[in-house]
C-alpha cells in the first residue's frame, strides 16, 4: 500500500533515518524535524519500501511538504 508522508509542522529537516530502498514497518521513524528547538519525529503508518526521499538533512520546510513516499 503506499503512502505519501508529509511534514506535520515547519522546521528543519534535522536528521533522516531512511534512505530509498529501505523496508519499513509502522511506526519506524524515518525522520526528525527541528521545530522551535524541539524534535519532532515523523513515522511510517504502513509497512513498504522507501521509493522517494523529498528531502534531505538541513532543509527548511513548511507544514503539509511531501517528505517520503512509501511504496
Amino acid at each position: 500500500m503506499a503512502e505519501d508522508v508529509m511534514t506535520q509542522a515547519p522546521g528543519n529537516v534535522w536528521k533522516v533515518l531512511v534512505k530509498e530502498g529501505d523496508a519499513v514497518k509502522p511506526g519506524d521513524v524515518l525522520f526528525i524535524l527541528e521545530v522551535m528547538k524541539t524534535e519532532v519525529p515523523h513515522t511510517a503508518e504502513s509497512a513498504g519500501t522507501i521509493k522517494k526521499l523529498h528531502i534531505k538533512e538541513e532543509d527548511a520546510v513548511d507544514v503539509g511538504q511531501l517528505a517520503v513516499e512509501i511504496g
